[in-house]
Order: structure tokens, then sequence, then C-alpha cells
């Protein structure tokens, strides 16, 4: 099991990184130092590896993310807990993974859609229902239709289409959209606490900066 964890591991390291379609189980293998029979022993073939790699990520996001929401003072201090999360974890993601994932493996592809139609939403509608209740949040807003919009928002700034790489930055265009995202979600309350939050984080940045 522990071989197997450390290919999966290895590679869903490279997926991230350079995209899907342009990671080979030559190059996992010699990234990992092991031949490629020692794959094929643990996976059948690069779909297989592919499609476990995706379901550990998802349960890894999911763990990461209800950890957030267990030390969340509010549902905005979450929100902005969140932000920081996908800062750190899109600053060395290829915006090919989902169309990789979409054309080749549909396998794969269907774990993502499984993961942001059960989970992803639902947690989004509970955070914003939390925010409402807290008197944090706009009352007016209709939970399911935003956390609706919010994942296709997520999704679309993967597609090339729309947003070319040669043109935007992918992790620059995700937490631009997070932002409005969340200053269109928040009242006059929320809006100062969420500034709260925000000056608090720059403040630890600038003397974590210091120190290094």
């Amino acid at each position: 099991m522990e071989v197997r964890n450390k290919i999966v591991e290895g590679a869903s390291s490279l997926f991230h990184r350079y995209g899907v379609r342009s990671v080979s189980m030559d190059d996992i293998a010699r990234n990992l130092s092991m031949s490629k029979k020692t794959l094929y022993q643990y996976f059948k073939d690069k779909d297989e590896l592919v499609t476990v790699g995706m379901q550990l990520h998802m349960e890894e996001e999911k763990a990461e993310y209800q950890e957030i929401v267990d030390n969340a003072k509010d549902a905005i201090h979450e929100m902005t807990g969140v932000t920081k999360c996908m800062r750190k974890n899109m600053s060395d993601l290829n915006p090919s993974l989902l169309f990789d994932l979409q054309k080749y493996h549909p396998s794969a592809w269907k774990v993502w859609l499984d993961f942001k139609d059960n989970y992803i939403k639902g947690a989004i509608a509970s955070t914003l229902k939390r925010g409402v209740e807290q008197g944090l949040f706009r009352k007016e807003i209709n939970p399911e239709i935003m956390a609706i919009f919010r994942v296709e928002q997520v999704q679309m700034a993967f597609d090339d289409r729309v947003f070319p790489t040669n043109k935007f930055n992918f992790r620059d265009v995700q937490l631009f959209f997070l932002d409005h995202f969340i200053h269109g979600l928040v009242n006059d309350k929320g809006r100062l606490l969420l500034k709260e939050y925000l000056d608090q984080e720059t403040k630890t940045n600038t003397i974590e900066q210091h120190e290094n």
C-alpha cells in the first residue's frame, strides 16, 4: 500500500503541475525513480492512475475544507480561509487539468463532477445560509442559486476558450472571481468584518515575510 500511495501522490503532483495529457507513465516512473513495470503492478493503465489520483485529491480537498469550517469563527472567516487555501493550492496548478480530464479521462471527470455536484454545492450553500443567519450576508440572496453560480465560476476559469492562458493568469482569474463573489454577498456589517479579516491576513503575511 505504501508504494501504491507513493505512486498516486507522485503522479498527482505531476498532473497538477503539467496537466494530465502531457505526463506519460515514463515521466511518472522517472520522477519516482522506479521502473514502469512497477507502476503497472499497481495500476492497469494511466487512466486508472488518473482516476485514483483524482479520488484521493477530492478526499483531501474535503478534509481541508472541513478543517476550515470547524475552525471558522463565522461565515466570512470561513470564506477568507477558503481564499487563503485556494491561493496556496493554485500556486502550481495547470489550468489544462480539467480539460484533459473531460476529454481523455471520463472516469476521473465523473469523480470531479460528483464532487462538484454532490459536495461543493452543498457546502457553499450551507455557508451562505449560515452567513445570512449570522447577519453578515444580504438576506435576499438565494443560497442554492449562488452555490451553483460559484462552482460554475470555478470550472469556467479552467476553460482556455474563455480565459486563454496566453492572456490571463489562471490563479489570478480564480482569486478575482472569489473576491468578487464574497463582496457581492456581504451586507454593511459583513463588509466591515471582511475588511478586518483581510487586514489581519495582510499584517500576518507582512510579519512572515520579514521573518523569512
